[in-house]
């Protein structure tokens, strides 16, 4: 567990305790807020490691006295309680590779329909899908901001945030294209149909950072929400398209109650979109962002899903793959994200 830096965390850990006891603390809530919510992620970590080192103790002294009593059948149960331990300590040390600026964050991801027509859409649909059960069973709260759904099936595009600790540090390997080979249920002649989707994968920015946007560099466009319908669907033209024209980025949100939220969550979208592609150009600028990005992030497949003639879905940075793949679109995707955390670790 050396990527486990304790001493640095509980030193962390004393400052953040000595700031919240100072008078005046809860002045500024939004930042006592944070801060709390830091020094608890703090001492959850801390909890964990020293939990799993007591665990280790009691396994190495429970080994010697099986050894010296001979008894196979405490033998048994210290293998069992081993190999829980090493579980633990390995999601441990895959928690531990999430130090990136913007690791501990919420995630953003927006998920495209490509070539493929109607295949595509469903096949974006999909993993929209995935992305949701896997959120669900890492308890992490998904909300869609926005969702173009497409007449005859499936969606064009959807915007989600997910909520949770390290959720951008888990799903920032999941950028890039994702590509479907299966026999259509759309096609009558029933033949084998490969369909692209594009998701992107952004971390959602705390209010406090400030990112600067000229407003000349912007167009801001209404338009009628199309939803999927209810009470709380708006019939005025509440939606909001943003287009960023140096770059010629565009977002969307539709799915807020009024065009002033519409509009809040919208540009908070550009903003992190542009503060993450700044870093991945190196910019230190956004001014310096220019050109068109709309379609840039189009490349090269990260992954497969394979459902005939053979059942395989397939990382092609990483190598891992899982005959499974029913089990992969509910949502178990961890293996393929922890193979891709452990690159780094390389």
């Amino acid at each position: 567990m050396s990527l486990f830096d304790l001493a640095g965390l509980k030193k962390r850990l004393a400052e953040l305790e000595e700031i919240s006891a100072r008078d005046g603390f809860w002045d500024d809530h939004n930042a006592a807020q944070k801060l709390l919510k830091e020094k608890k992620s703090i001492e959850n970590k801390v909890s964990e490691y020293e939990k799993a080192a007591s665990e280790l103790e009691d396994i190495a002294e429970l080994t010697e006295m099986a050894e010296e009593a001979q008894d196979e059948e405490m033998a048994g149960e210290i293998n069992a309680s081993f190999k829980k331990c090493s579980q633990q300590i390995e999601e441990l040390k895959l928690r531990a590779l999430l130090c990136g600026q913007y690791d501990a964050n919420n995630a953003i991801i927006t998920i495209h329909a490509g070539t493929g027509g109607i295949d595509a859409q469903d096949w974006a649909e999909m993993l929209m899908r995935m992305y949701t059960r896997w959120a669900e069973k890492k308890k992490y709260k998904v909300k869609i901001l926005d969702l173009q759904r497409d007449t005859e099936a499936g969606i064009k595009n959807a915007t989600l945030i997910v909520e949770g600790e390290n959720a951008y540090g888990y799903l920032k390997n999941e950028r890039g294209v994702h590509r479907l080979v299966r026999i259509s249920p759309f096609n009558a002649q029933g033949k084998r149909q490969t369909s692209f989707a594009l998701l992107e994968v952004m971390p959602e920015l705390d209010d406090d950072i400030n990112v600067e946007i000229d407003p000349e560099d912007i167009r801001i466009d209404t338009y009628r929400s199309s939803g999927a319908g209810g009470q709380h669907v708006n019939k005025t033209d509440s939606a909001i398209r943003i287009t960023h024209l140096p770059t010629n980025i565009v977002v969307t949100c539709q799915n807020e109650r009024s065009q002033i939220q519409n509009k809040e969550v919208a540009m908070k979208l550009l903003k992190a979109k542009l503060t993450e592609l700044a870093e991945q150009e190196q910019k230190e600028n956004l001014k310096e962002l220019k050109g068109d990005f709309s379609q840039n992030t189009w490349g090269s497949q990260i992954r497969s899903y394979v459902f005939q003639p053979y059942t395989l879905v397939k990382d092609h940075r990483t190598n891992a793959e899982i005959g499974n793949v029913q089990a992969v679109m509910d949502g178990d995707i961890d293996y393929f994200i922890n193979e891709k955390l452990k690159q780094k670790d390389e």
